[in-house]
């Protein structure tokens, strides 16, 4: 009989395996390809993440999008390439990582670089300008989905609600630090899952 741990836990379903240096390919394209639409901020491939490798490929689960994400944005560097290296190592390794980083930052590195040599000539374009703003207003909404996304896959149990919420709040009303607001949810996390142990061995006991 399967445990409700068992039950519980997400499964990536098994796949035929692919030689190496076709995985690593697929990494490198994937990336690209996501790059070139990555508007807006690092939130907004995330979507893309999940869509890629755990609807259509099955090689990650939400959970592990979601944990990677959370290594990303806790260490130094810009978010989003991080979290391209750890699911690109995860996937296929070092190797697998160095491509879906530089898989992701080409298509910006020749965008800006066209932006950059022609900026006198569309910095006053209207039709420019129309553009950036109707990809603007794209972005809010798969932003939006990637949030909403992401807080089913957090907020299970009423810590991590109350923690966010009590997050939002100072975000919204306060000047508190970012930095400062996320080791508090470290801190009270921690305290929590503490608390909760020691009640169970307590209740546990004859």
């Amino acid at each position: 009989m399967r445990t409700d741990e068992q039950t519980e836990r997400p499964q990536v379903s098994e796949q035929p395996p692919v030689p190496r240096w076709k995985l690593l390919l697929q990494i490198f394209g994937t990336f690209f390809k996501m790059g070139c639409f990555t508007f807006g901020s690092g939130l907004s491939i995330l979507l893309q993440l999940e869509e890629e490798y755990v609807d259509k490929r099955k090689l990650l689960t939400s959970e592990n999008v979601l944990e990677l994400t959370t290594v990303g944005k806790s260490v130094p560097g810009v978010m989003i390439t991080n979290v391209s290296m750890l699911v690109g190592y995860q996937l296929a390794g070092v190797f697998g990582g160095i491509l879906a980083v530089v898989g992701l930052t080409l298509p910006a590195i020749f965008i800006l670089s066209l932006v950059t040599y022609f900026y006198e000539a569309i910095k006053t374009n209207v039709w420019f300008a129309a553009a950036m703003r109707g990809v603007n207003a794209s972005v809010v909404a798969i932003i939006a989905s990637t949030v909403w996304n992401m807080g089913k896959d957090a907020l299970k149990d009423k810590i991590t609600v109350l923690i966010c919420g009590a997050a939002f709040l100072l975000c919204l009303f306060t000047g508190v630090s970012n930095i400062l607001m996320i080791a508090c949810g470290v801190l009270l996390a921690l305290l929590w899952v503490g608390a909760k142990a020691v009640t169970e061995r307590k209740g546990g006991r004859p």
